[in-house]
């Protein structure tokens, strides 16, 4: 609600949105989600909001506007930023290259910081269509679409059957290992569980 709130209060913002964007630096872009991230953890997404995102930043809100557009977009940008790689960049040329690079470039202490901003983002995915579209969008379809990529090609190069059941479930077995393990050992997906995941449930679905 404050955010439609805010967009209600600046109509003339909306029309620069639609119009024109600014560019800013990688580095102020960065910074600029790293503080979204902040705020998220110190007061949660209901009480976010673009004023405190402006003030923490010293930035305006008219700059947040034209560059993110609605705050479930930056929210959702914010926590892309933190992926170490996308899924599209990685070809080693073998499905286990492929997930071996994944799990490597995996960071420990940014998937527990991950998991415990989307843990507090659940309700209020829920509550907000705009915020599940927005995570949708901009988080997880393009890793999907990535992931899906990298099984296409082991499937061209033989790796995996093309009739293969478990094709479509790789997506599912992956985010549910991550939305599972705290919820029945209390701790946070590391690279070391998620490589054992990988090859003891991933592989075997698949007949690699």
């Amino acid at each position: 609600m404050p955010e439609m709130m805010e967009m209600a209060e600046t109509p003339e913002i909306s029309e620069e949105v639609s119009s024109r964007r600014s560019r800013i630096t990688p580095e102020r872009e960065a910074e600029l989600h790293g503080a979204v991230l902040d705020l998220l953890r110190e007061v949660g997404y209901e009480a976010l909001t673009m004023d405190a995102v402006a003030a923490r930043t010293k930035s305006s809100k008219a700059t947040l506007y034209r560059q993110w557009g609605s705050k479930p977009e930056l929210v959702a940008k914010a926590l892309r930023c933190t992926q170490p790689v996308s899924l599209r960049e990685i070809d080693t040329g073998s499905l286990r290259g492929d997930f071996e690079l994944m799990v490597q470039h995996s960071d420990d202490a940014q998937m527990a910081k991950d998991t415990a901003l989307l843990r507090g983002l659940a309700h209020a995915v829920h509550e907000s269509p705009e915020l599940h579209k927005a995570l949708r969008d901009l988080l997880v379809d393009p890793e999907i679409t990535g992931l899906q990529v990298m099984l296409r090609r082991a499937v061209d190069r033989g790796e995996i059957a093309p009739d293969c059941p478990a094709l479509s479930f790789v997506p599912h077995m992956l985010i549910g290992a991550f939305i599972a393990l705290p919820l029945i050992e209390d701790r946070s997906v590391d690279r070391a569980f998620l490589g054992q995941f990988i090859d003891a449930v991933v592989f075997p679905a698949l007949g690699v």
